[in-house]
């Protein structure tokens, strides 16, 4: 599928490279309260099961459909994961030349992660093909369009730090990775050989439950000073500074600020906050009235926020870009950007005398 062989000789160096340990196949639908009510773990988070109970949500899913008035089908199945969709939105939406660092399985989920991302023009000659499977995730959108995922990971083939080359870094400018306490070895290596190649390093927090669960290993991530850029929700950011007397966003980026150069908050409908030095910005949502699933929203805003980074932008403006890249893709199901939410987007940007890329001067 998208496996190298060793000393193979690649293309054009990437722009932005993304860790991705294991490819994922996202399951998305649209479901009625009753099911999120039973199914294990808090709403609105991201809790890993085993296969068997995967399976079960998807097999009950079909009974707590919500209807999409414009949509051929209420389930969507594509290529997923926090970083995938980041790098595909750089790709199919900026132009950028991005690449992906991971292991997908010889399945059918595999192909299609492979199918997907190769479509969206993503380098997949860093992706290693192994024996077994593939991961899946089941992402549940409720009728207000807020998502509960439900990934299992356990069986799934990934990449282990061992396997890392200096040659799967050679020309890039970012390294996009997504926190995980049970990747800190394969994390800790690339963030190494990054460093050593001159590039500059973005980190996502993943999930509240994921800082809550891991949060000092996080910690001396971040004050290893080797993090230049870090993504954080609402709900992350209160739980990275759980038993401080100030938890509020502000307080968040204060803290973040302090060891990486760029920090972000993102804050849903009411957008998100910024610090780059001693410069602040706040800047409101775009398309949240017409939102129809937040999945993929703050991985989206970071496409934009590093298309704005990679282009010499200002933080108001990188800020921008992502509040109307994030805003695209919350106006259908799942995390990939339709073609005709891309046109979108692209107007807003306009409208807001933002940079478009080049091939989208026509809209």
């Amino acid at each position: 599928m998208g496996a190298e062989t060793e000393g193979e000789v690649r293309g054009s160096a990437v722009v932005v490279l993304g860790l991705q340990p294991s490819a994922l196949v996202d399951h998305v639908a649209r479901v009625d309260w009753s099911l999120l009510d039973r199914i294990p773990g808090e709403i609105g988070g991201s809790q890993q099961v085993a296969i068997k109970d995967l399976e079960h949500i998807l097999s009950e899913v079909n009974t707590h459909i919500l209807p999409l008035v414009e949509d051929i089908s209420p389930i969507r199945t594509i290529a997923g994961g926090s970083i995938a969709n980041t790098v595909r939105g750089l790709t199919a939406g900026f132009g950028l030349l991005c690449g992906i660092i991971g292991a997908c399985g010889d399945d059918d989920q595999g192909q299609l992660f492979v199918d997907n991302m190769s479509f969206n023009g993503v380098d997949l000659s860093r992706l290693r093909t192994k024996k077994g499977h593939t991961a899946q995730c089941a992402c549940l959108v409720d009728a207000k369009g807020n998502r509960t995922m439900r990934p299992c990971l356990s069986s799934a083939v990934r990449l282990q730090a061992s396997e890392l080359r200096t040659g799967d870094f050679k020309g890039a400018k970012w390294l996009v990775m997504r926190y995980a306490y049970f990747n800190m070895d394969l994390i800790q290596t690339a963030v190494k050989i990054a460093k050593q190649e001159g590039m500059s390093v973005s980190i996502d927090l993943a999930s509240f439950e994921m800082v809550r669960e891991y949060r000092t290993p996080l910690l001396e991530l971040l004050e290893s000073g080797n993090i230049d850029l870090c993504f954080a929700n609402e709900d992350e950011a209160r739980e990275l500074l759980r038993g401080e007397s100030n938890t509020d966003p502000e307080a968040a980026l204060a803290f973040l600020a302090k060891y990486c150069r760029w920090s972000v908050i993102t804050l849903g409908s009411k957008g998100c906050i910024a610090k780059h030095e001693k410069e602040v910005a706040r800047i409101p949502a775009v398309g949240e009235a017409h939102a129809t699933d937040a999945t993929g929203a703050g991985d989206l805003f970071a496409s934009g926020f590093i298309y704005g980074l990679v282009n010499g932008l200002s933080l108001d403006e990188c800020c921008k870009v992502g509040t109307c890249s994030g805003g695209s893709v919350t106006r259908s199901l799942g995390g990939e950007v339709r073609p005709e939410n891309w046109q979108w987007m692209y107007k807003q940007m306009q409208a807001k005398g933002l940079p478009i890329p080049p091939f989208a001067k026509n809209v």
